[in-house]
């Protein structure tokens, strides 16, 4: 029986990543939570945990009280995630939370020598040389979880790295595909927030609204796979989630319903294929497969992802700060769509390039990003 701790429990990844636990018998050690007390508690019930964590400490008090007369130790803020990232006894982490919190824990999580299953993008985008080579150090095994990465794990299966010559990244295009800036420039809240294919929380469904999604994607895809060549392709179907190109021209790809249980199911049970809750794929439902190549000069974002991590050093973690800056303040209201990736684009040009050697560089880094995308909104 497979023994995992979760953070992020109360999202989308985190809630389907407990319905495979139960399906499947695996035990929950530890849960952790940014704020949502009332799902965590009932969470924390349901799966005997040994302890959890809310990451908003203001909402301590009240999980104390919803688990009063339990064994399940409480903790709260970072130092309480990093604690589950570091418990005894577990053979996987899951990282399921939105944002640059996520690092710690995974580097956490590493040094004890446990393996990961990552569906936390910040984590390499704002960290992955420190993430990756400590990996390596401690032969740990991180397992995307995000459906195109675990397509392109999937993909690399049985088939040696040295072979694989590109990645053909695929995306929906969210929303707002085949818009000109012109017809992008009143966007509302509400609009985009409606994505075609994935119910995801807001962060997640405004960056694939502004195509940044697939931006943090491309940078992950180096870390994760260490291959340079990726080719970013329009798909709105959602049916291929990606593909690896070899030496010899072939074309291996990975097709599926787009259902975050699939990828999910096969990080936490790797290498093992079991039964999974999804509707299986029929080709003929859909009729036609469309490509496309993205519009870089609309969707800047995905430009601006691109040319920081060609440029490497502190580029990518300081996009990746500007953006969470920027979407926050579009989901209130303070920007305009089209001034989330004017405002990425903008950053590039005024950082000078640091190299980042520990977790304290990517903090010092952030809060500097975040500090230029507060002052320039």
């Amino acid at each position: 029986m497979k023994r995992i701790s979760l953070i992020g429990s109360t999202g989308s990844i985190g809630t389907q990543t407990l319905s495979v636990c139960k399906k499947y018998g695996y035990k929950v050690k530890a849960l952790a939570a940014y704020s949502n007390v009332s799902l965590l508690a009932m969470q924390a019930k349901e799966f005997s945990v040994d302890c959890v964590c809310i990451y908003n400490d203001k909402f301590y008090p009240v999980l104390k009280d919803k688990l009063s007369g339990t064994n399940i130790k409480i903790l709260c803020g970072m130092e309480g995630l990093s604690e589950i990232a570091s418990l005894d006894g577990i053979d996987l982490f899951v990282n399921s939370v939105v944002g640059m919190v996520g690092l710690l824990p995974t580097l956490t999580a590493i040094n004890k020598g446990t393996d990961i299953a990552l569906a936390n993008k910040e984590t390499l985008v704002a960290g992955g040389n420190l993430v990756m080579s400590l990996a390596k150090e401690k032969n740990v095994n991180i397992f995307p979880i995000d459906s195109e990465h675990s397509a392109i794990f999937q993909c690399l299966r049985g088939n040696k790295i040295s072979s694989a010559k590109k990645i053909i990244l695929t995306g929906s295009g969210g929303p707002f595909w085949g818009k000109t800036r012109e017809q992008l420039k009143n966007v509302s809240v509400e609009e985009a927030l409606k994505h075609p294919n994935w119910s995801m929380g807001k962060k997640i469904t405004i960056d694939s609204a502004t195509l940044m999604n697939k931006g943090l994607e491309y940078i992950e895809a180096r870390w994760l796979f260490d291959i340079k060549d990726i080719e970013v392709v329009i798909h709105r179907q959602s049916v291929l989630h990606s593909a690896v190109e070899f030496d010899d021209n072939s074309v291996i790809g990975q097709l599926g319903v787009p259902d975050m249980k699939i990828p999910i199911q096969y990080a936490l049970m790797y290498p093992e294929r079991m039964e999974c809750d999804v509707k299986p794929l029929s080709l003929t439902d859909y009729g036609t497969l469309t490509f496309d190549k993205p519009d870089l000069e609309t969707f800047v974002a995905l430009k601006s992802c691109i040319k920081a991590i060609n440029l490497g050093y502190s580029y990518p973690c300081i996009v990746n700060a500007v953006n969470e800056v920027a979407v926050g303040a579009f989901l209130e209201g303070r920007i305009s769509f089209l001034d989330i990736g004017n405002l990425i684009e903008k950053s590039l040009d005024c950082f000078s390039p640091k190299k980042i050697t520990s977790y304290e560089d990517v903090v010092n880094i952030d809060a500097e990003a975040r500090e230029f995308a507060m002052q320039n909104i």
